[in-house]
């Protein structure tokens, strides 16, 4: 079962470092050799050599523990960009990665890091929250205008109600939803 979250990688890292900790490596192995090969995948890299650069990468994980430095960045982005660098290197000994492949690799971004991924799944959940202590006329009402980019007087007449009346729902709305997500800005 793999987990959405790895627990203390700083520490996991650390105690590569510091005692060669095998079960601290496997840990960090299995949560992001997958990830690795996932990006570069998505990224055009074939599933074969997907998986030879995230165990390169994680090799170099191993070997060079004691040069990671937490102030400089965190482990999921040393970790991915050892496997970008290790993704030009291949390309640039041309093996199985074209050009544009490597034009895309420098140009791209990188990757969404894990904490970012969690914020955003967080903030969506207090959305969907929010919207479910909505009435059903209301949530209409926010979807229409919100979700479908419908004006005011559009939605009036999509649902057959005077002007009016969809305004004060939609503030009314706002008003739950704003003291509702308080919490999340």
């Amino acid at each position: 079962m793999q987990r959405d979250e790895l627990e203390d990688p700083v520490s996991l890292v650390r105690a590569i470092a510091n005692d060669a900790d095998r079960q601290a490596f496997a840990a960090l192995f299995d949560f992001y050799a997958p990830r690795i090969k996932g990006v570069l995948v998505r990224a055009g890299t074939t599933p074969e050599l997907a998986e030879e650069i995230a165990q390169e990468a994680l090799l170099s994980v191993w070997r060079k523990a004691a040069l990671f430095d937490p102030a400089r960045a965190s482990v999921a982005t040393w970790i991915f960009t050892i496997a970008r660098n290790l993704r030009i290197d291949h390309a640039r000994r041309g093996r199985g990665v074209s050009a544009d492949t490597i034009y895309k690799v420098l140009s791209g971004s990188d990757p969404e890091r894990p904490d970012h991924r969690l914020e955003s799944a967080q903030r969506d959940a207090g959305v969907r929250h929010a919207l479910d202590a909505l009435t059903s006329d209301q949530v209409a009402v926010v979807r229409l205008s919100f979700y479908e980019d419908k004006p005011h007087a559009e939605i009036a007449e999509t649902l057959g109600l005077p002007l009016g009346t969809v305004k004060s729902r939609l503030r009314l709305a706002m008003t739950k939803l704003r003291e509702q997500l308080e919490d999340l800005t």
